[in-house]
């Protein structure tokens, strides 16, 4: 019996470890999407409610923040620190989930192709 139009178990096992790969890398991006956003949100809270403004600019620019925004809001530091940091490390992890992710579909495309 053919599975998918393989030939051996060896590819059949190949093709499933695969989907297994690339359904494993969704539902982690998902978990820490919905994990970041809680977090981020928390502190996002915060930083609305004691009335901290900082442009997405400052973000990406840890020398931009520690000269504007900092100064101004010296007793919320940790919080801004903490909020800049969490959103810096959600983008990075979700853009590599998203290139593994791609990756790991493209050869499960290459492989669906070949073994038909």
């Amino acid at each position: 019996m053919h599975y998918r139009g393989f030939t051996t178990f060896e590819e059949q096992d190949m093709y499933i470890l695969l989907i297994s790969i690339v359904v494993g890398l969704f539902l982690a991006m998902l978990f820490l999407n919905f994990y970041f956003r809680w977090k981020v949100l928390k502190l996002y809270h915060y930083l609305t409610r004691n009335q901290i403004e900082f442009e997405a600019s400052h973000v990406f620019s840890l020398e931009k923040l520690r000269e504007e925004v900092l100064p101004r809001y010296p007793d919320s530091r940790e919080e801004i620190e903490t909020f800049v940091k969490y959103v810096r490390f959600s983008v990075k992890m979700a853009s590599i989930l998203i290139v593994l992710t791609i990756a790991f579909g493209s050869i499960l495309m290459y492989y669906s192709h070949h073994a038909n």
